[in-house]
């Protein structure tokens, strides 16, 4: 059988992908994850995330390369490996992104995807609840306002931004974005609402869709420079399903790269050392490698806080028997309760800060061949940051011709002399925050660091060296642009030099956007299907 489309991942991009292609009943669908179904409960339930951080059956559990600029440290990459992606595995903080995030792309040469392009595919996607539970928009994807949830440790961080300057924004995805304020998620009557849940799940009724999961892709395979089908092994054997009209690729910031240059399409000196023939040579795959780096101070705090409800048996079993009976409780939320866009100057045009808030701190521990994160036995809280729009780029290549051959990601973090200077105004607005008295009276003693309070600036950028790491939003590694000698692929998201074949996920920002990327990544997908089908989404 010849499929029409072909969908390689399912993961926040593919189930999209996969939902939209297969509402024409003449076309049929093939829709490829490595991973398993998403049957686990950790998945469904909101706070189920910290026990897929080292899952070895849900979680791929990347290694970037050892790097200089972070004391010679290797950082961990987890990534979904299961329908949904990293979509059914991250904290589900909703963050569309700024205007000029968009507008910065079509300036790069993606036509077509500026701000005012995109956020009415925004507003497509969307079901926004606010805390009352009044709903606006008919999106699929639920964005639930928690403020009336939250735990009472984080009113501090509202008021020492207040006394600090930085001030509050009532709704950080609207009109007013700067200043402290609680993390919209992406939960639908208690559980966790992403694209594998709201997209594909009610799409697998149709007959013109299959799912195969378990299915490794090796390679797309090609008729000149037409995809003509792809490779994956099953079951331990090796297929290859026939593509009639196009190959959409979905894997991922990390995979999509890989999967091109495992098929030939890459640098050709790359290509040949693995002895994989070249069907186009195309050196930006793999390139503009970009990702937030974040580190986070933790604090014993002087009164309880969500460790105070988590870590003691009775404390579970009561967030289990709210969850139970209610769908609330914290098994309903996620540890990214609080934080925000901020500025370090008020001069500047744009916000150049993400902060972090949370009202826990937690230790990890290993059980058996799998570390498990657990809630410290005290009262405690972070407050950790990340720059918005780090200038780095590092790249992620193939280590083998094999899918079987890790990838070899190097990020090549704090190469750009700007992010250094970035890191230690961040690292100084988390120290105006904290050296508010409200956060001096919250207080106990610092954790697992020096005290943030009485750090200089060189031991700010030293202490970030030592202990930052990704916060796991990835993306470019395949990037969109209008210029084949800069760009992998273009506005219509087609491989520049191929037919047939097109790449829909993260890996195509050509710029990251300023906070989470989930998100931006489902509007991606839901453009691209607009492109691809002429119809509104």
């Amino acid at each position: 059988m010849a499929w029409d489309y072909i969908v390689i991942g399912a993961g926040s991009a593919g189930c999209i992908m996969a939902e939209r292609l297969s509402r024409d009943p003449k076309s049929n669908v093939l829709l490829l994850e490595a991973g398993p179904k998403d049957y686990s409960p950790w998945v469904h339930l909101p706070l189920g995330y910290g026990k897929l951080f080292f899952h070895e059956k849900m979680n791929w559990r990347f290694d970037a390369q050892a790097e200089e600029a972070l004391d010679g440290r290797v950082d961990y990459w987890p990534r979904g490996k299961v329908v949904g992606g990293s979509g059914a595995i991250n904290a589900m903080v909703y963050a569309r992104g700024l205007p000029h995030d968009y507008d910065d792309w079509a300036a790069a040469g993606a036509t077509g995807w500026g701000w005012d392009d995109v956020a009415p595919v925004f507003d497509q996607l969307e079901t926004r609840v606010d805390a009352d539970g009044k709903t606006h928009g008919s999106g699929p994807i639920h964005v639930q306002d928690i403020r009336r949830q939250i735990h009472p440790i984080t009113r501090h961080f509202f008021t020492a931004s207040d006394r600090a300057g930085y001030g509050r924004s009532d709704d950080y995805n609207g009109s007013d974005p700067i200043g402290a304020a609680v993390y919209q998620i992406n939960t639908k009557g208690g559980l966790r609402c992403a694209a594998g849940q709201a997209f594909l799940r009610p799409a697998l009724r149709r007959a013109n869709l299959r799912l195969i999961t378990g299915a490794l892709v090796q390679r797309i395979t090609f008729d000149g420079t037409r995809a003509s089908g792809v490779t994956y092994t099953h079951g331990g054997s090796e297929h290859t399903a026939q593509a009639a009209g196009e190959v959409v690729l979905c894997a991922g910031a990390v995979a999509s790269p890989m999967i091109l240059q495992r098929s030939g399409i890459g640098a050709g000196s790359l290509l040949q050392s693995h002895g994989i023939d070249t069907v186009i040579d195309q050196p930006n795959v793999g390139q503009n490698l970009q990702d937030h780096l974040g580190v986070s101070y933790y604090f014993k705090s002087t009164e309880p806080s969500l460790n105070n409800q988590l870590a003691p048996l009775w404390g579970k079993a009561l967030a289990a028997l709210q969850f139970a009976f209610a769908r609330r409780g914290p098994l309903a939320l996620s540890v990214n309760q609080t934080g925000g866009y901020f500025k370090t100057n008020p001069a500047l045009a744009r916000p150049d800060i993400q902060m972090y808030f949370n009202p826990v701190t937690y230790s990890t521990r290993k059980a058996g061949h799998r570390p498990i994160i657990n809630p410290d036995p005290f009262g405690g809280f972070i407050i950790g940051f990340s720059p918005t729009r780090p200038q780095s780029r590092g790249a992620i290549n193939i280590s083998g011709p094999t899918a079987a051959d890790a990838p070899q990601i190097t990020p090549n973090s704090l190469s750009h002399p700007d992010d250094a200077q970035t890191i230690i105004a961040g690292g100084q607005l988390c120290q105006n925050i904290m050296q508010t008295d409200v956060m001096q009276a919250l207080v106990k003693s610092p954790l697992n660091h020096a005290d943030l309070r009485g750090m200089t600036a060189d031991d700010l950028l030293a202490d970030f060296r030592a202990r930052c790491g990704t916060v796991y939003h990835a993306n470019g590694t395949c990037r969109m642009g209008a210029d084949a000698t800069t760009s992998v692929v273009d506005p219509q998201l087609r491989l520049h030099g191929a037919q047939g074949l097109r790449v829909v996920d993260a890996s195509v920002f050509p710029n990251i956007t300023s906070a989470n990327t989930n998100a931006p990544t489902m509007m991606v997908a839901m453009r691209a299907a607009d492109i691809m089908t002429g119809a509104p989404a």
